[in-house]
């Protein structure tokens, strides 16, 4: 029978020869995550099970990275609860501030992750790590719970959809311009619980950031997962990483797929996604004159170092508009200090930026760039849903990291290439 990569990793997950979409198998799982915010429940519920240890404790990574460093006392009992949990558990990667970072940034720079794997994570972002050519995808608290107890979950083997890249980005687009692209073309719920699988030559065009960043938001097309194909970039970043021997699956050439997309990515336009749903896209040159208070330019979506590389290269020489606040956010500890022995601090703040610890913040309205009644951001978040950022009536446009600092020049919505 002909499987997809997915079907494939999820076969041999299950211990089966071949599984099939609509599926329900038992999974065991190369990794479980959580975050200050979800953990906690999870925490409770593992507790009904009256065990003393995890399944394994190399297996399960705990990242407090939403409210951490903590902004009230009520994050700092969420992230106690995980402190406690992760010392009386022995939890190998739990990752305390001053080691910890945006969780999907942190998490494949450690190694964690490599190519094959099953990850599960009480976050609907863990879809990332498909980036590698692992299995990945959110899920609950409680599933969280028996993922750490047992080191299995269930799952529904998805269906998929193929999207043919062919191409290459012009410049100032990148792998954020294309989801949004996408997302915009298939809405919300175009992919809902399947597979979106990327593949064809224009693939090896794309950097490992940009797949990161395409498979973040997969799940906002409502897609399980996101995949790539296991190339020599891909080898090369799991081989840096100091990941685990990848285990490669590709996708039989008479795989079933519900819909084929062909995609010349030399054809994608900056976009920007209007509130309030991702699917709201616009191309740059359609975008109108939206003025706007603040830019963040960060996130698990567009914080690593190429994210900010590209922002800086915008920013240089110039200065944020009066009136703009802009937050620069690198992803972990080490894109923070990456950033700064390449000068990109100097920029940045030459230019009149904020620089913050690695943390997620204003990305769900926690804190750090929370967002005033009536007030509008341009943001490389990957969510822009009513009070996402802050105040109900604020306003959040998703853009890619040269858009978002573009845009803090202007002042308003603008076109990276209008600088020149």
């Amino acid at each position: 029978m002909a499987m997809t990569s997915t079907e494939k990793i999820l076969a041999r997950a299950a211990g089966l020869d071949e599984v099939h979409a609509g599926q329900l198998i038992m999974a065991d799982l190369d990794l479980v995550l959580g975050n200050d915010i979800t953990s906690p429940v999870a925490i409770e519920e593992f507790a009904r099970f009256g065990l003393d240890r995890v399944f394994d404790k190399d297996k399960v990574a705990l990242v407090p990275d939403h409210f951490a460093p903590n902004k009230d006392i009520k994050a700092a009992t969420q992230c106690k609860c995980v402190r406690t949990f992760a010392r009386r558990m022995d939890i190998t990667n739990y990752f305390e501030v001053g080691e910890m970072g945006v969780e999907h940034a942190l998490l494949p720079e450690k190694g964690l992750v490599t190519a094959g794997d099953v990850v599960i994570g009480a976050d609907s972002h863990t879809c990332t790590y498909g980036a590698l050519g692992a299995f990945s995808t959110g899920v609950g608290s409680t599933d969280m719970a028996a993922g750490m107890a047992t080191g299995k979950a269930w799952f529904k083997v998805p269906s998929a959809l193929k999207f043919n890249l062919t191409g290459s980005f012009r410049k100032y687009v990148s792998g954020k311009d294309l989801i949004l692209h996408i997302i915009g073309m298939i809405g919300v719920d175009g992919a809902l619980y399947m597979t979106m699988e990327f593949d064809g030559p224009g693939v090896a065009s794309l950097t490992m950031d940009d797949r990161f960043t395409v498979c973040n938001m997969a799940i906002e097309a409502g897609g399980k997962n996101g995949i790539f194909p296991v190339d020599e970039k891909t080898l090369a970043y799991l081989k840096e990483a100091g990941a685990r021997e990848p285990r490669i699956f590709t996708s039989d050439p008479d795989a079933v797929y519900e819909k084929v997309y062909d995609i010349d990515l030399s054809t994608i336009e900056s976009t920007v996604a209007f509130p309030h749903l991702p699917e709201n896209t616009h191309v740059i040159g359609e975008c109108g004159d939206v003025v706007i208070d603040q830019v963040v330019i960060g996130s698990c979506t567009n914080g690593r170092l190429s994210d900010l590389e590209q922002a800086a290269d915008i920013l240089r020489g110039r200065h944020v508009a009066k009136g703009v606040r802009c937050l620069v956010i690198p992803a972990t500890q080490k894109v923070y200090r990456d950033a700064m022995k390449e000068g990109l601090f100097d920029i940045f703040l030459d230019a009149g930026c904020v620089i913050s610890t690695p943390t997620c913040g204003p990305c769900l309205g926690g804190y750090m760039g929370i967002l005033a009644e009536g007030e509008r951001c341009v943001s490389t978040t990957n969510r822009n849903f009513v009070g996402r950022m802050g105040h109900v009536k604020s306003e959040v446009y998703l853009a890619s990291p040269a858009v978002a600092a573009a845009s803090a020049v202007a002042g308003r919505i603008a076109d990276p290439a209008g600088l020149e």
